[in-house]
């Protein structure tokens, strides 16, 4: 895994006092660019990504207790019964790996307030388990150096360790070798969730299906990359790219329908974001974003979330 270290979550900097409870706080990801190769071997594609977290975020209150245990509080908008309990909790398997790795005894009470969509193509339980790797180092005092917390991000999920360092990043690999990307632009998006999640899995399944002779190599992220550098959002509005778009309108066309509407209502551009179903629509400012989500809403779609980026990846909430 590579990463630039002064982009990356300073841990040890947050460090300083653990109190009673603590607040971690990590956010969603939308991914500018997805390009997606044949499927390996193994399993999994080959990608070339460039993510950005947005103002969207989940919010883990961590408290020292003599068990281990989470509850999650959701928000309207969010379906709390997507969300898996028990052994196959991603927080509660942070916790574990972490445990496992200091030898730690894994304690600790944690309350974890949802605002990403579950199963939306936003990385929601991946944010959740970055802030759960970083709440339970806190609570424990482990002091797990950076490097070795990327390493465990990884081994939860591809999409993890982005969720710990936040911004704007390119990722390859499955996505989960991480460089940061100077991004000094502020980009202006609505969000907008439907209540039935969209398995990853068959998205991808189905992008097989629809491409079983795709390159070996994913699509390059370059042209997305030079947009952000420029702040321009009408260029990057040209340059968004996700290949896993066609099949998610394949299997949900209602997604196809919505990304007409958002661009009608004033949007630069509409995109499935990452395997969906969230659709999301980059527009020229602030102003832009809150007309065309009422303008959304108006249209029916009850739910329509605006948020800027980038924003930090996990962190302590003061």
């Amino acid at each position: 895994m590579t990463c630039d270290q002064d982009s990356v979550v300073e841990v040890r900097a947050e460090r300083a006092s653990k109190p009673p409870a603590l607040t971690i706080r990590a956010a969603a990801k939308i991914n500018l660019h997805l390009g997606v190769g044949r499927v390996r071997e193994d399993g999994f594609h080959p990608l070339d990504t460039v993510y950005q977290a947005i103002g969207l975020h989940d919010d883990l209150v961590i408290a020292p207790a003599d068990t281990l245990s989470v509850t999650t509080i959701a928000a309207d908008h969010v379906d709390a019964a997507g969300v898996p309990d028990g052994e196959d909790n991603i927080a509660l398997r942070a916790a574990r790996l972490l445990a496992a790795h200091t030898g730690h005894e894994p304690t600790g009470r944690l309350v974890v307030r949802k605002d990403i969509p579950v199963a939306g193509g936003m990385a929601g339980g991946s944010a959740d388990a970055a802030a759960a790797l970083m709440a339970f180092d806190r609570l424990w005092d482990t002091e797990i150096a950076d490097d070795d917390l990327l390493r465990l991000a990884a081994e939860l999920g591809s999409d993890v360790p982005f969720a710990l360092i936040g911004g704007t990043a390119r990722g390859r690999g499955r996505g989960e070798v991480v460089e940061p990307v100077d991004d000094a632009g502020v980009w202006w998006w609505v969000a907008v969730p439907t209540t039935e999640g969209l398995s990853t899995p068959a998205v991808y399944r189905h992008f097989d299906v629809l491409h079983p002779d795709a390159p070996l190599e994913p699509p390059n992220a370059e042209p997305v990359l030079a947009a952000v550098a420029t702040g321009e959002p009408v260029r990057l509005a040209r340059a968004l790219h996700n290949d896993l778009q066609e099949p998610a309108i394949d299997l949900r066309p209602e997604l196809g329908t919505l990304i007409e509407r958002g661009e009608a209502e004033g949007a630069l551009r509409g995109l499935v974001s990452g395997s969906g179903p969230t659709v999301v629509f980059l527009c020229d400012s602030r102003e832009g974003a809150v007309a065309t989500a009422a303008g959304l809403r108006g249209a029916g779609h009850d739910v329509a979330l605006v948020a800027a980026g980038p924003v930090a990846g996990a962190h302590v909430v003061d």
